[in-house]
């Protein structure tokens, strides 16, 4: 387990959260490690029942910790958020999310596995995988265009334009916008709603909402999970990663 992802568990709720408030929540190899533990483990437990995601702080994540990313640079099957990103897909419990603050790169496409999604009115997305010489990932380049349409899947991920929680709920990314600071409980109310289903018609109706799309969404994973790992070797995103940080250190 890493010091950085708290894992609990409170009935049949299995409760994930990014505490890396300092860092805005970025992800480093270690913390996709152990939510992608937590995740499998979950799948064949029965006594999970829900699956929450938050993230502590003003941001739910910065996306990925590009130092840390780079300085590990595993081969595409060792990646850990491709561990991640299947279970995710492949997760037969209802998985809810709350978001506030900013959601960047996985921290926009991780959504698209989610089953409902809490955003505050402030929340910000963005997916700037182009912009630092990468490829997207979490089959975004198929689900974003299946909620959104083409052109603005385009936008989002060609233009990196970032948006807010109301065009994220027009396109589907999310499901409910509450205000600034409702999140947290907002999270844990839908949660509640769900425990309090009954069990087995909660379980199979996630199912069914699920069925038919998991070899493709997986099949395009991996398309994008081979692109991204050549990627990552490639003196296009050295530079423009040497260029991020340069421009950090500048602001």
């Amino acid at each position: 387990m890493d010091e950085h992802v708290r894992i609990e568990r409170d009935g049949g709720l299995l409760s994930l959260s990014l505490t890396r408030p300092e860092r805005r929540n970025a992800i480093t190899v270690a913390m996709y490690a152990a939510l992608a533990d937590a995740v499998e483990s979950a799948a064949g437990d029965d006594s999970v029942r829900v699956i929450a995601i938050r993230g502590k702080g003003q941001d739910f994540t910065a996306g990925n910790d590009l130092f840390d990313f780079l300085n590990a640079l595993p081969r595409a099957e060792d990646i850990p958020v491709t561990r991640l990103l299947r279970a995710l897909a492949c997760n037969p419990k209802p998985l809810v999310a709350a978001v506030q603050g900013n959601a960047v790169g996985i921290g926009t496409t991780l959504l698209l596995h989610c089953d409902l999604v809490i955003a505050e009115e402030n929340a910000r997305f963005s997916m700037p995988f182009v912009d630092l010489g990468l490829v997207p990932e979490a089959a975004s380049s198929l689900l974003l265009p299946i909620l959104a349409g083409r052109r603005r899947a385009a936008s989002w991920l060609l233009l990196a334009e970032p948006f807010g929680a109301k065009e994220a709920l027009e396109a589907g990314v999310i499901s409910h916008i509450v205000p600034p600071g409702a999140g947290p409980q907002a999270l844990d109310e839908m949660v509640q709603r769900l425990l309090r289903k009954p069990p087995e018609a909660l379980k199979l109706t996630q199912r069914l909402l699920r069925q038919g799309g998991t070899d493709e969404v997986l099949a395009r994973m991996d398309l994008e999970t081979g692109l991204f790992a050549e990627r990552l070797q490639s003196d296009e995103v050295k530079a423009a990663i040497a260029s991020f940080f340069a421009g950090r250190g500048k602001s």
